[in-house]
């Protein structure tokens, strides 16, 4: 085998794909300079040809070494067979089986080695050895082990069994058409929050988004960020995806507010006072102030909690407290662990660290945490006050009768130099990045500065960091939106430092995650949607369809053969919606606001590229009157024929949204920036602080919407559609 065809074999067997085809229908091949990166970056070298013949025998031969993998998922409504690796022509035994279900309920077996088929064989260092398919009971949902004993040895295994799809909430498996509001909770303005929205105003949100009919309550990924970084505000580059910001948290709300002398002093002071007002007062976001504002505070109100409660073992709060920290064991302490090694090194990148710190199971590390105790003790405590505070807004959600309740989104990644992945560096692939390849809107490619985790490690490790993803960002929602859902069969890898273009895709255990991904969803009843935009892999979205995870249509690219999808042809296993954070608001992509950014910013290719970007706005546009036209929805005196005299009043923007309520799909998300009419879209993708991204506050208040008659009024109108769309679908009468 020559050096060429063993790099295509290695990079084969490892997942990296050997082409991908655009989204304009053009194939480009993986170079070998990009496969090699990769290889590296999944663990794997191949830079000689010693290199490539050890790399090629380590990943030909790991499976037959095994006598078992290192996890198997199965689904209950399938019949269970598992690959078990043993050597061939050794006189005929027996195999006994143990499974340790997860409830503590044994089953057990024994089958002949001659009785079971033989689905492959190999010879691995001179000795031959056969991979048998071993048929075991099928087994309820859940998290179990596989334990048996051979003449060759013993192996234990988990063994994971899911059920047949996702988790549906009742009202949407029953058939009904619902609609939910969403936002970005820093972006919220009300007269008590501290310059950016919290979990208080979440609560607030909940209780009058169901009231005014509404299903769900979507918000922006809620990870935790970089207190030593706060103007490093994406939520979609989180420091953790495991725990949350606590720059969302209501200081005033906390418990130990209420009879915090020293609490305050500080809040009434003259120059906290004047801070405050500033940061209330900010057009924009101000992260550094708020950060600076509610960490002060926040310092004050653990102060005075270890002095009442942490001093009485018979302290009810303080216990709570204490299980909260055993029950986030290793990770909530490394996490802490690392928020207060980033104030002590003047910075999150753990990668810039004295080297003695870079590993957390270090001595020295556990040096620091023992002698930083009570710091690391504040990080736990803004996490258990986080988590409070959010299950209040979340219970508040189903209280107030919300069908789903809070709408979770999880972030396709995290940031190289974050928490996460300075505690589990063996899972994540840290010379590369997950981006996109070229498509018409980014020409050359994107490298979004994220990390992906290694799919060899992943699987090695019995996908422990893809269960508890699942688990910290399902707990308490009622629906989940997976950004980049694509990622669960393959993503887009660049090697880091090279150009987007230069990437490929890798691919990931599709199957095994789509199974613990049903299985979480059930545990937690938690819908999934996944966000499937860009360059969506043949066959992948009647898989999720299959699977019960919603897809996600935007109405912007629901456009075909000319004319603007039907309401009716929205496929019902979908969430839709007018646009995302990424895109121009109803308002921006009327008036062209988004297209004059990337102009000024210099992001349109030529002169004739932008021209071309507003010729198909146009169209775009007339596309759209023309379908409200269809549907009756058109405002009385709007001429289809005269696009430059049409302004996007409300009452166009109502007529859109009526139109998207009337669709099939089975869930409608709304922009609360389009339901009030905003301007400019909260993310412009390809910029960094050229546009004032993850920033823009609302131009209402939180306290001027819910006493807005109009936003009430339309509210009626999408409920009303729903209703109707959902009476049509079913075949009863809408009236």
């Amino acid at each position: 085998m020559s050096d060429d065809e063993g790099l295509r074999r290695l990079a084969a067997l490892a997942g990296i794909e050997s082409h991908y085809w655009d989204i304009e229908g053009a194939r480009h091949d993986t170079s070998p300079a990009t496969a090699r990166r990769l290889l590296s970056a999944l663990g794997l070298r191949a830079d000689s040809a010693a290199e490539l013949t050890s790399s090629l025998a380590e990943i030909e031969e790991r499976e037959w070494r095994r006598l078992l993998p290192p996890v198997f998922v199965s689904r209950t409504d399938r019949p269970l067979s598992v690959p078990v690796r043993l050597p061939g022509g050794e006189p005929a035994g027996s195999i006994a089986w143990r499974i340790v279900l997860e409830d503590g309920h044994v089953l057990t077996g024994e089958s002949a080695h001659r009785d079971l088929a033989v689905e492959a064989r190999r010879s691995i260092g001179g000795r031959d050895i056969e991979c048998l398919s071993l048929p075991l009971p099928n087994l309820p949902a859940g998290y179990h082990e596989l334990r048996l004993e051979t003449a060759s040895g013993d192996a234990i295994m988990p063994l994971i069994a899911a059920p047949p799809r996702c988790y549906l909430p009742p009202a949407l498996a029953e058939g009904r058409h619902c609609w939910g509001l969403a936002t970005q909770l820093y972006s919220i303005k009300s007269v008590r929050n501290w310059g950016i929205g919290d979990f208080s105003d979440l609560r607030a949100l909940a209780e009058w988004s169901a009231g005014l009919g509404a299903d769900a309550l979507g918000v922006n990924p809620l990870h935790a960020l970089f207190p030593s970084s706060p103007e490093s505000a994406s939520p979609y580059s989180p420091n953790s995806r495991l725990f949350r910001n606590a720059l969302y948290l209501d200081v005033a709300a906390i418990a130990d507010d209420a009879e915090c002398a020293e609490a305050r002093r500080l809040t009434r002071s003259a120059i906290f006072a004047d801070a405050l007002a500033a940061a209330r007062d900010a057009p924009l976001v101000d992260y550094t102030a708020v950060s600076r504002l509610k960490y002060e505070g926040l310092e004050v109100l653990y102060a005075a909690f270890r002095a009442k409660c942490i001093a009485r073992p018979d302290d009810t709060y303080g216990a709570a407290f204490q299980r909260f920290q055993t029950d986030g064991g290793a990770q909530l302490r490394r996490f802490a662990v690392f928020q207060a090694l980033s104030e002590t090194f003047g910075g999150n990148d753990w990668t810039r660290w004295p080297t003695a710190y870079r590993d957390p199971a270090s001595a020295s590390v556990a040096a620091f945490s023992n002698d930083r105790a009570e710091r690391v003790g504040f990080f736990q405590y803004l996490q258990w006050q986080a988590d409070l505070q959010f299950a209040a807004a979340a219970s508040r959600a189903k209280e107030a009768g919300m069908a789903i309740g809070l709408y979770g989104d999880v972030a396709v990644s995290i940031d190289p130099a974050g928490a996460d992945h300075w505690s589990r560096q063996n899972i994540f692939a840290g010379e590369a990045r997950i981006g996109a390849p070229p498509d018409p809107f980014s020409a050359q490619g994107q490298e979004w500065g994220v990390v992906p985790m290694n799919p060899l490690r992943l699987r090695d490790d019995a996908y422990t960091d893809f269960i508890a993803l699942l688990r910290a960002n399902m707990r308490r929602v009622g629906a989940l939106r997976i950004d980049h859902v694509m990622g669960l069969q393959h993503s887009y890898w660049v090697p880091a430092g090279a150009p987007a273009s230069e990437g490929a895709y890798v691919a990931y255990p599709l199957d095994d995650l789509l199974g613990i991904l049903a299985l979480e969803s059930h545990r937690n009843e938690c819908l999934v949607v996944g966000e499937a935009l860009g360059t969506v892999p043949d066959g992948f979205r009647p898989r999720m369809e299959r699977e019960n995870v919603l897809s996600y249509r935007v109405l912007y690219f629901e456009a075909e053969h000319d004319r603007q999808k039907r309401p009716d042809e929205y496929p019902r296993m979908a969430a839709t919606c007018v646009a995302t954070h990424d895109l121009a608001t109803l308002k921006g992509f009327w008036h062209g606001t988004d297209l004059d950014a990337r102009r000024r910013l210099g992001l349109h290719q030529s002169a004739e590229a932008d021209l071309r970007a507003r010729d198909e706005r146009a169209h775009d546009k007339w596309l759209l009157l023309r379908a409200l036209a269809e549907e009756g929805l058109l405002p009385p005196g709007l001429d289809t024929d005269r696009l430059g005299d049409i302004d996007m009043t409300p009452a166009l923007a109502l007529a859109v949204h009526a139109y998207l309520a009337r669709s099939s799909a089975c869930l409608f998300m709304v922009q609360l920036d389009d339901l009030i009419g905003e301007e400019h879209q909260i993310n412009l993708p390809g910029t960094q602080s050229e546009y004032p991204n993850w920033r823009r506050r609302l131009s209402m208040s939180l306290e001027a919407m819910i006493a807005d008659p109009a936003l009430r009024d339309m509210a009626r109108t999408i409920s009303r559609e729903r209703a109707g769309a959902a009476a049509i679908s079913s075949g009863s009468n809408p009236a």
